[in-house]
């Protein structure tokens, strides 16, 4: 992502932003003595006592401690008999017992607002979920004296992207006491050498980079201490619009005059020749044949939700046709905010989904689909993600592109996620970019999880796009992403490398992400469920069977992409045409009836023979000699000095409030998840961040 900083910096700044949340008028609703008296007992306890701790003043200033922590609870949704001895607890109970605790605050409350949402799980109490804010030590108090009957977990953040600046993995010396400094001053042009301001510059030495933004000159200086001109590993810059990436191995930098670097224009590549005043088809769309479908089929009818940064549908042309959505973070405040996009990744996912056809820019796979643009970032939450998806059972959207993530499963919003997929809802989810396991919710089994793939004959070799490759290589080119997560979750994979598709304010930018390969499988989502003969007969009505048989006709339409792992695309790539019905489907699915039910493991019992050390040399001899730019990716690739070193799992986050012997719904909870996702000794990165600190690939 681009963003735009008020001035140019000679080194990479950090910055946090703060979240308002929203204060409830308390509730009225009624509650029996018993039901009151047992919560009670779980809100008032030893832990009242508790010092806080919050930072006190001192002569100094303010002592840094932690602060209280915001935590989501939820009566927990217990299929079948419950064990003996337990009643399930109400929603309407739970708040009038916490309001009524003097050390928990309530901050929000999140449920249903009108009758589609309360008639979603049929004639039962409305569900809800507390958002709160209390020490530690009182959320596990409460944990464990609710015996399992009531959800209490972190609202954690969720995460669009990979922030620049990574912690360091130990205590150590990290930058040099004295020695030389190297200052280089590094000038961005464009086509006719026009200054380009706002460019991002990385600058790579045997240490710590440098990092800046160009002004209105396209000029910044970065300086590096204790490196000279021969230690500089690399360069890359990051144009903010319009323009292909950069990167240099081994750069041949001086510190006495400006290093200019000269970008090309998006329209200098073969494939987008004349773009944006002539509409295109991006190389990912064409992959998947949407090149080859009828002018008719434009999605027509059908709902799509877009849960992210927004759309920057009042100045983008692509994205006029945007008319709803919610600002989901200023919802009191400013709940139309959401046609700001200031992360400009919301429009970027909206242009692949929906984009106009106009004659200009890229068109969409559903120009014609209904679009929601919910507005959860900068900032957004577990908590939040809950409210955005109540907004689409209210609306009844029929498609949801999440190309977010967070750090741990959450069980309050796989409570969500489960009521949206009873709802007719289906839930597209972006892998992640870690480069490890899949991550949450895509690892839900009420998903369908995306990875993406890249082909190498879609971008410059001087791009920063290079260093996705990774020898994991069909015969055609196209290879498995190297920062995508992977995992037995994967269903299906889709173009994520190089996409080009709209930012604001009216602008286009080629991005990386398994947030890029989500939006093509929701657009195609919305064809299916729009043209495809079954729903419109069978599968008509908004149910859960409604969405698994999507999930089913997405995955069989899928040809193989066998890069010698499985794990990495799922069923492969889909096909627009055989989705929808119009031809037959061809490659993995050929073995797969119409109507059969395939779980997603049954994919890896059948070619688990791929994941013995299958060579690569063949596949990727092929490739090298089918494609004239090959050779040069994979140079850039196999000795790029910053290639991913991460581990597949980072540390863990796991508290007091994993899966115990106290709570005795443990075992109901296995159902929803795997044993690796709910052990809180499992190792995962923070809100699938990348490990490299290079640039802002995304989610």
């Amino acid at each position: 992502m681009a963003k735009t900083p008020d001035t140019s910096h000679s080194s990479s700044q950090s910055s946090s932003q703060s979240q308002q949340v929203d204060n409830s008028s308390k509730s009225s609703n009624s509650s029996t003595p018993a039901k009151r008296d047992d919560m009670r007992a779980a809100s008032a306890s030893p832990g009242d006592s508790a010092p806080s701790s919050s930072g006190q003043s001192t002569s100094l200033g303010h002592t840094i401690a932690a602060r209280k922590g915001q935590f989501l609870i939820a009566p927990r949704k217990v299929p079948g008999i419950l064990p003996m001895g337990m009643m399930p607890l109400q929603f309407s109970v739970v708040e009038q017992t916490l309001r009524a605790s003097p050390d928990i605050e309530i901050v929000d409350t999140v449920g249903p607002k009108n009758i589609v949402g309360v008639l979603a799980d049929g004639l039962g109490e409305a569900p809800g979920v507390l958002v709160t804010r209390m020490t530690e030590q009182k959320a596990s108090i409460l944990h464990q004296q609710a015996q399992g009957r009531l959800i209490v977990e972190r609202d954690q953040s969720l995460g669009l992207q990979d922030a620049n600046f990574q912690l360091p993995s130990m205590v150590g010396a990290t930058l040099p006491n004295s020695g030389p400094v190297l200052a280089a001053v590094i000038v961005v042009v464009g086509k006719d050498n026009v200054p380009l301001k706002d460019a991002e510059v990385y600058l790579l030495g045997s240490m710590l980079p440098a990092t800046g933004v160009t002004d209105e000159r396209g000029q910044v200086t970065l300086s590096l201490f204790g490196e000279t001109p021969q230690s500089i590993r690399g360069l890359y810059v990051k144009p903010k619009s319009d323009y292909w990436s950069f990167y240099q191995q081994q750069p041949e930098i001086t510190a006495d005059e400006a290093n200019v670097v000269v970008l090309k224009s998006l329209s200098e590549w073969p494939s987008l020749a004349n773009f944006p005043k002539q509409q295109v088809y991006t190389w990912g769309q064409k992959a998947m044949r949407l090149d080859q479908l009828p002018g008719t089929f434009r999605g027509q009818g059908i709902k799509i939700a877009i849960i992210d940064s927004g759309a920057a549908s009042l100045t983008h042309d692509d994205l006029h046709n945007i008319h709803y959505g919610f600002d989901v973070i200023n919802k009191k405040t400013n709940p139309d905010g959401w046609t700001e996009d200031t992360v400009f990744h919301g429009s970027h996912c909206a242009g692949v989904i929906a984009g106009a056809d106009n004659a200009l820019g890229v068109r969409g796979f559903a120009p014609d689909a209904e679009i929601h643009a919910c507005k959860l970032f900068p900032g957004g939450q577990i908590s939040q993600l809950i409210d955005a998806l109540e907004y689409c059972i209210e609306k009844q959207i029929d498609v949801v592109n999440l190309s977010l993530g967070g750090a741990e499963v959450s069980e309050a919003l796989e409570q969500q996620i489960q009521r949206a997929k009873r709802a007719g809802i289906a839930c597209i989810v972006a892998a992640g970019n870690s480069g490890g396991r899949v991550q949450y919710p895509a690892s839900s089994p009420n998903v369908l999880a995306v990875s993406a793939i890249g082909h190498i004959n879609e971008f410059p070799p001087d791009s920063y796009h290079t260093q996705t490759v990774t020898q994991m290589m069909d015969p055609n080119g196209f290879f498995a992403a190297k920062f995508s997560c992977y995992g037995p979750e994967i269903a299906v994979c889709a173009p994520g490398v190089a996409i080009t598709s709209s930012i604001p304010p009216n602008n286009y930018a080629a991005w990386d992400g398994t947030s890029m390969a989500a939006p093509h499988i929701t657009g195609l989502a919305a064809l299916v469920l729009a043209h495809h003969p079954e729903f419109q007969t069978t599968f008509k009505a908004r149910t859960a069977d409604r969405v698994e048989r999507l999930f089913q006709v997405i995955r069989a339409s899928a040809r193989s992409v066998n890069v010698g792992d499985p794990s990495r695309t799922g069923y492969g790539l889909p096909d627009v045409l055989a989705a929808i019905g119009l031809n037959a489907q061809a490659g993995i699915s050929a073995g797969v009836s119409a109507g059969a039910t395939q779980p997603q493991n049954t994919l890896f019992t059948a070619q688990s023979n791929t994941f013995g050390g299958m060579g690569q040399g063949n596949q990727l001899g092929g490739a090298v000699g089918q494609h004239p730019y090959a050779s040069a990716y994979m140079e850039q690739a196999q000795f790029n000095p910053m290639a991913l070193m991460a581990n597949s799992w980072g540390m863990g986050q796991g508290g007091g409030l994993s899966t115990n012997s106290l709570d005795p719904f443990a075992l109901y909870r296995s159902a929803y998840f795997s044993p690796p996702q709910m052990n809180s000794n499992q190792q995962g990165f923070p809100f699938g961040m990348q490990q490299t600190g290079l640039g802002n690939q995304r989610w």
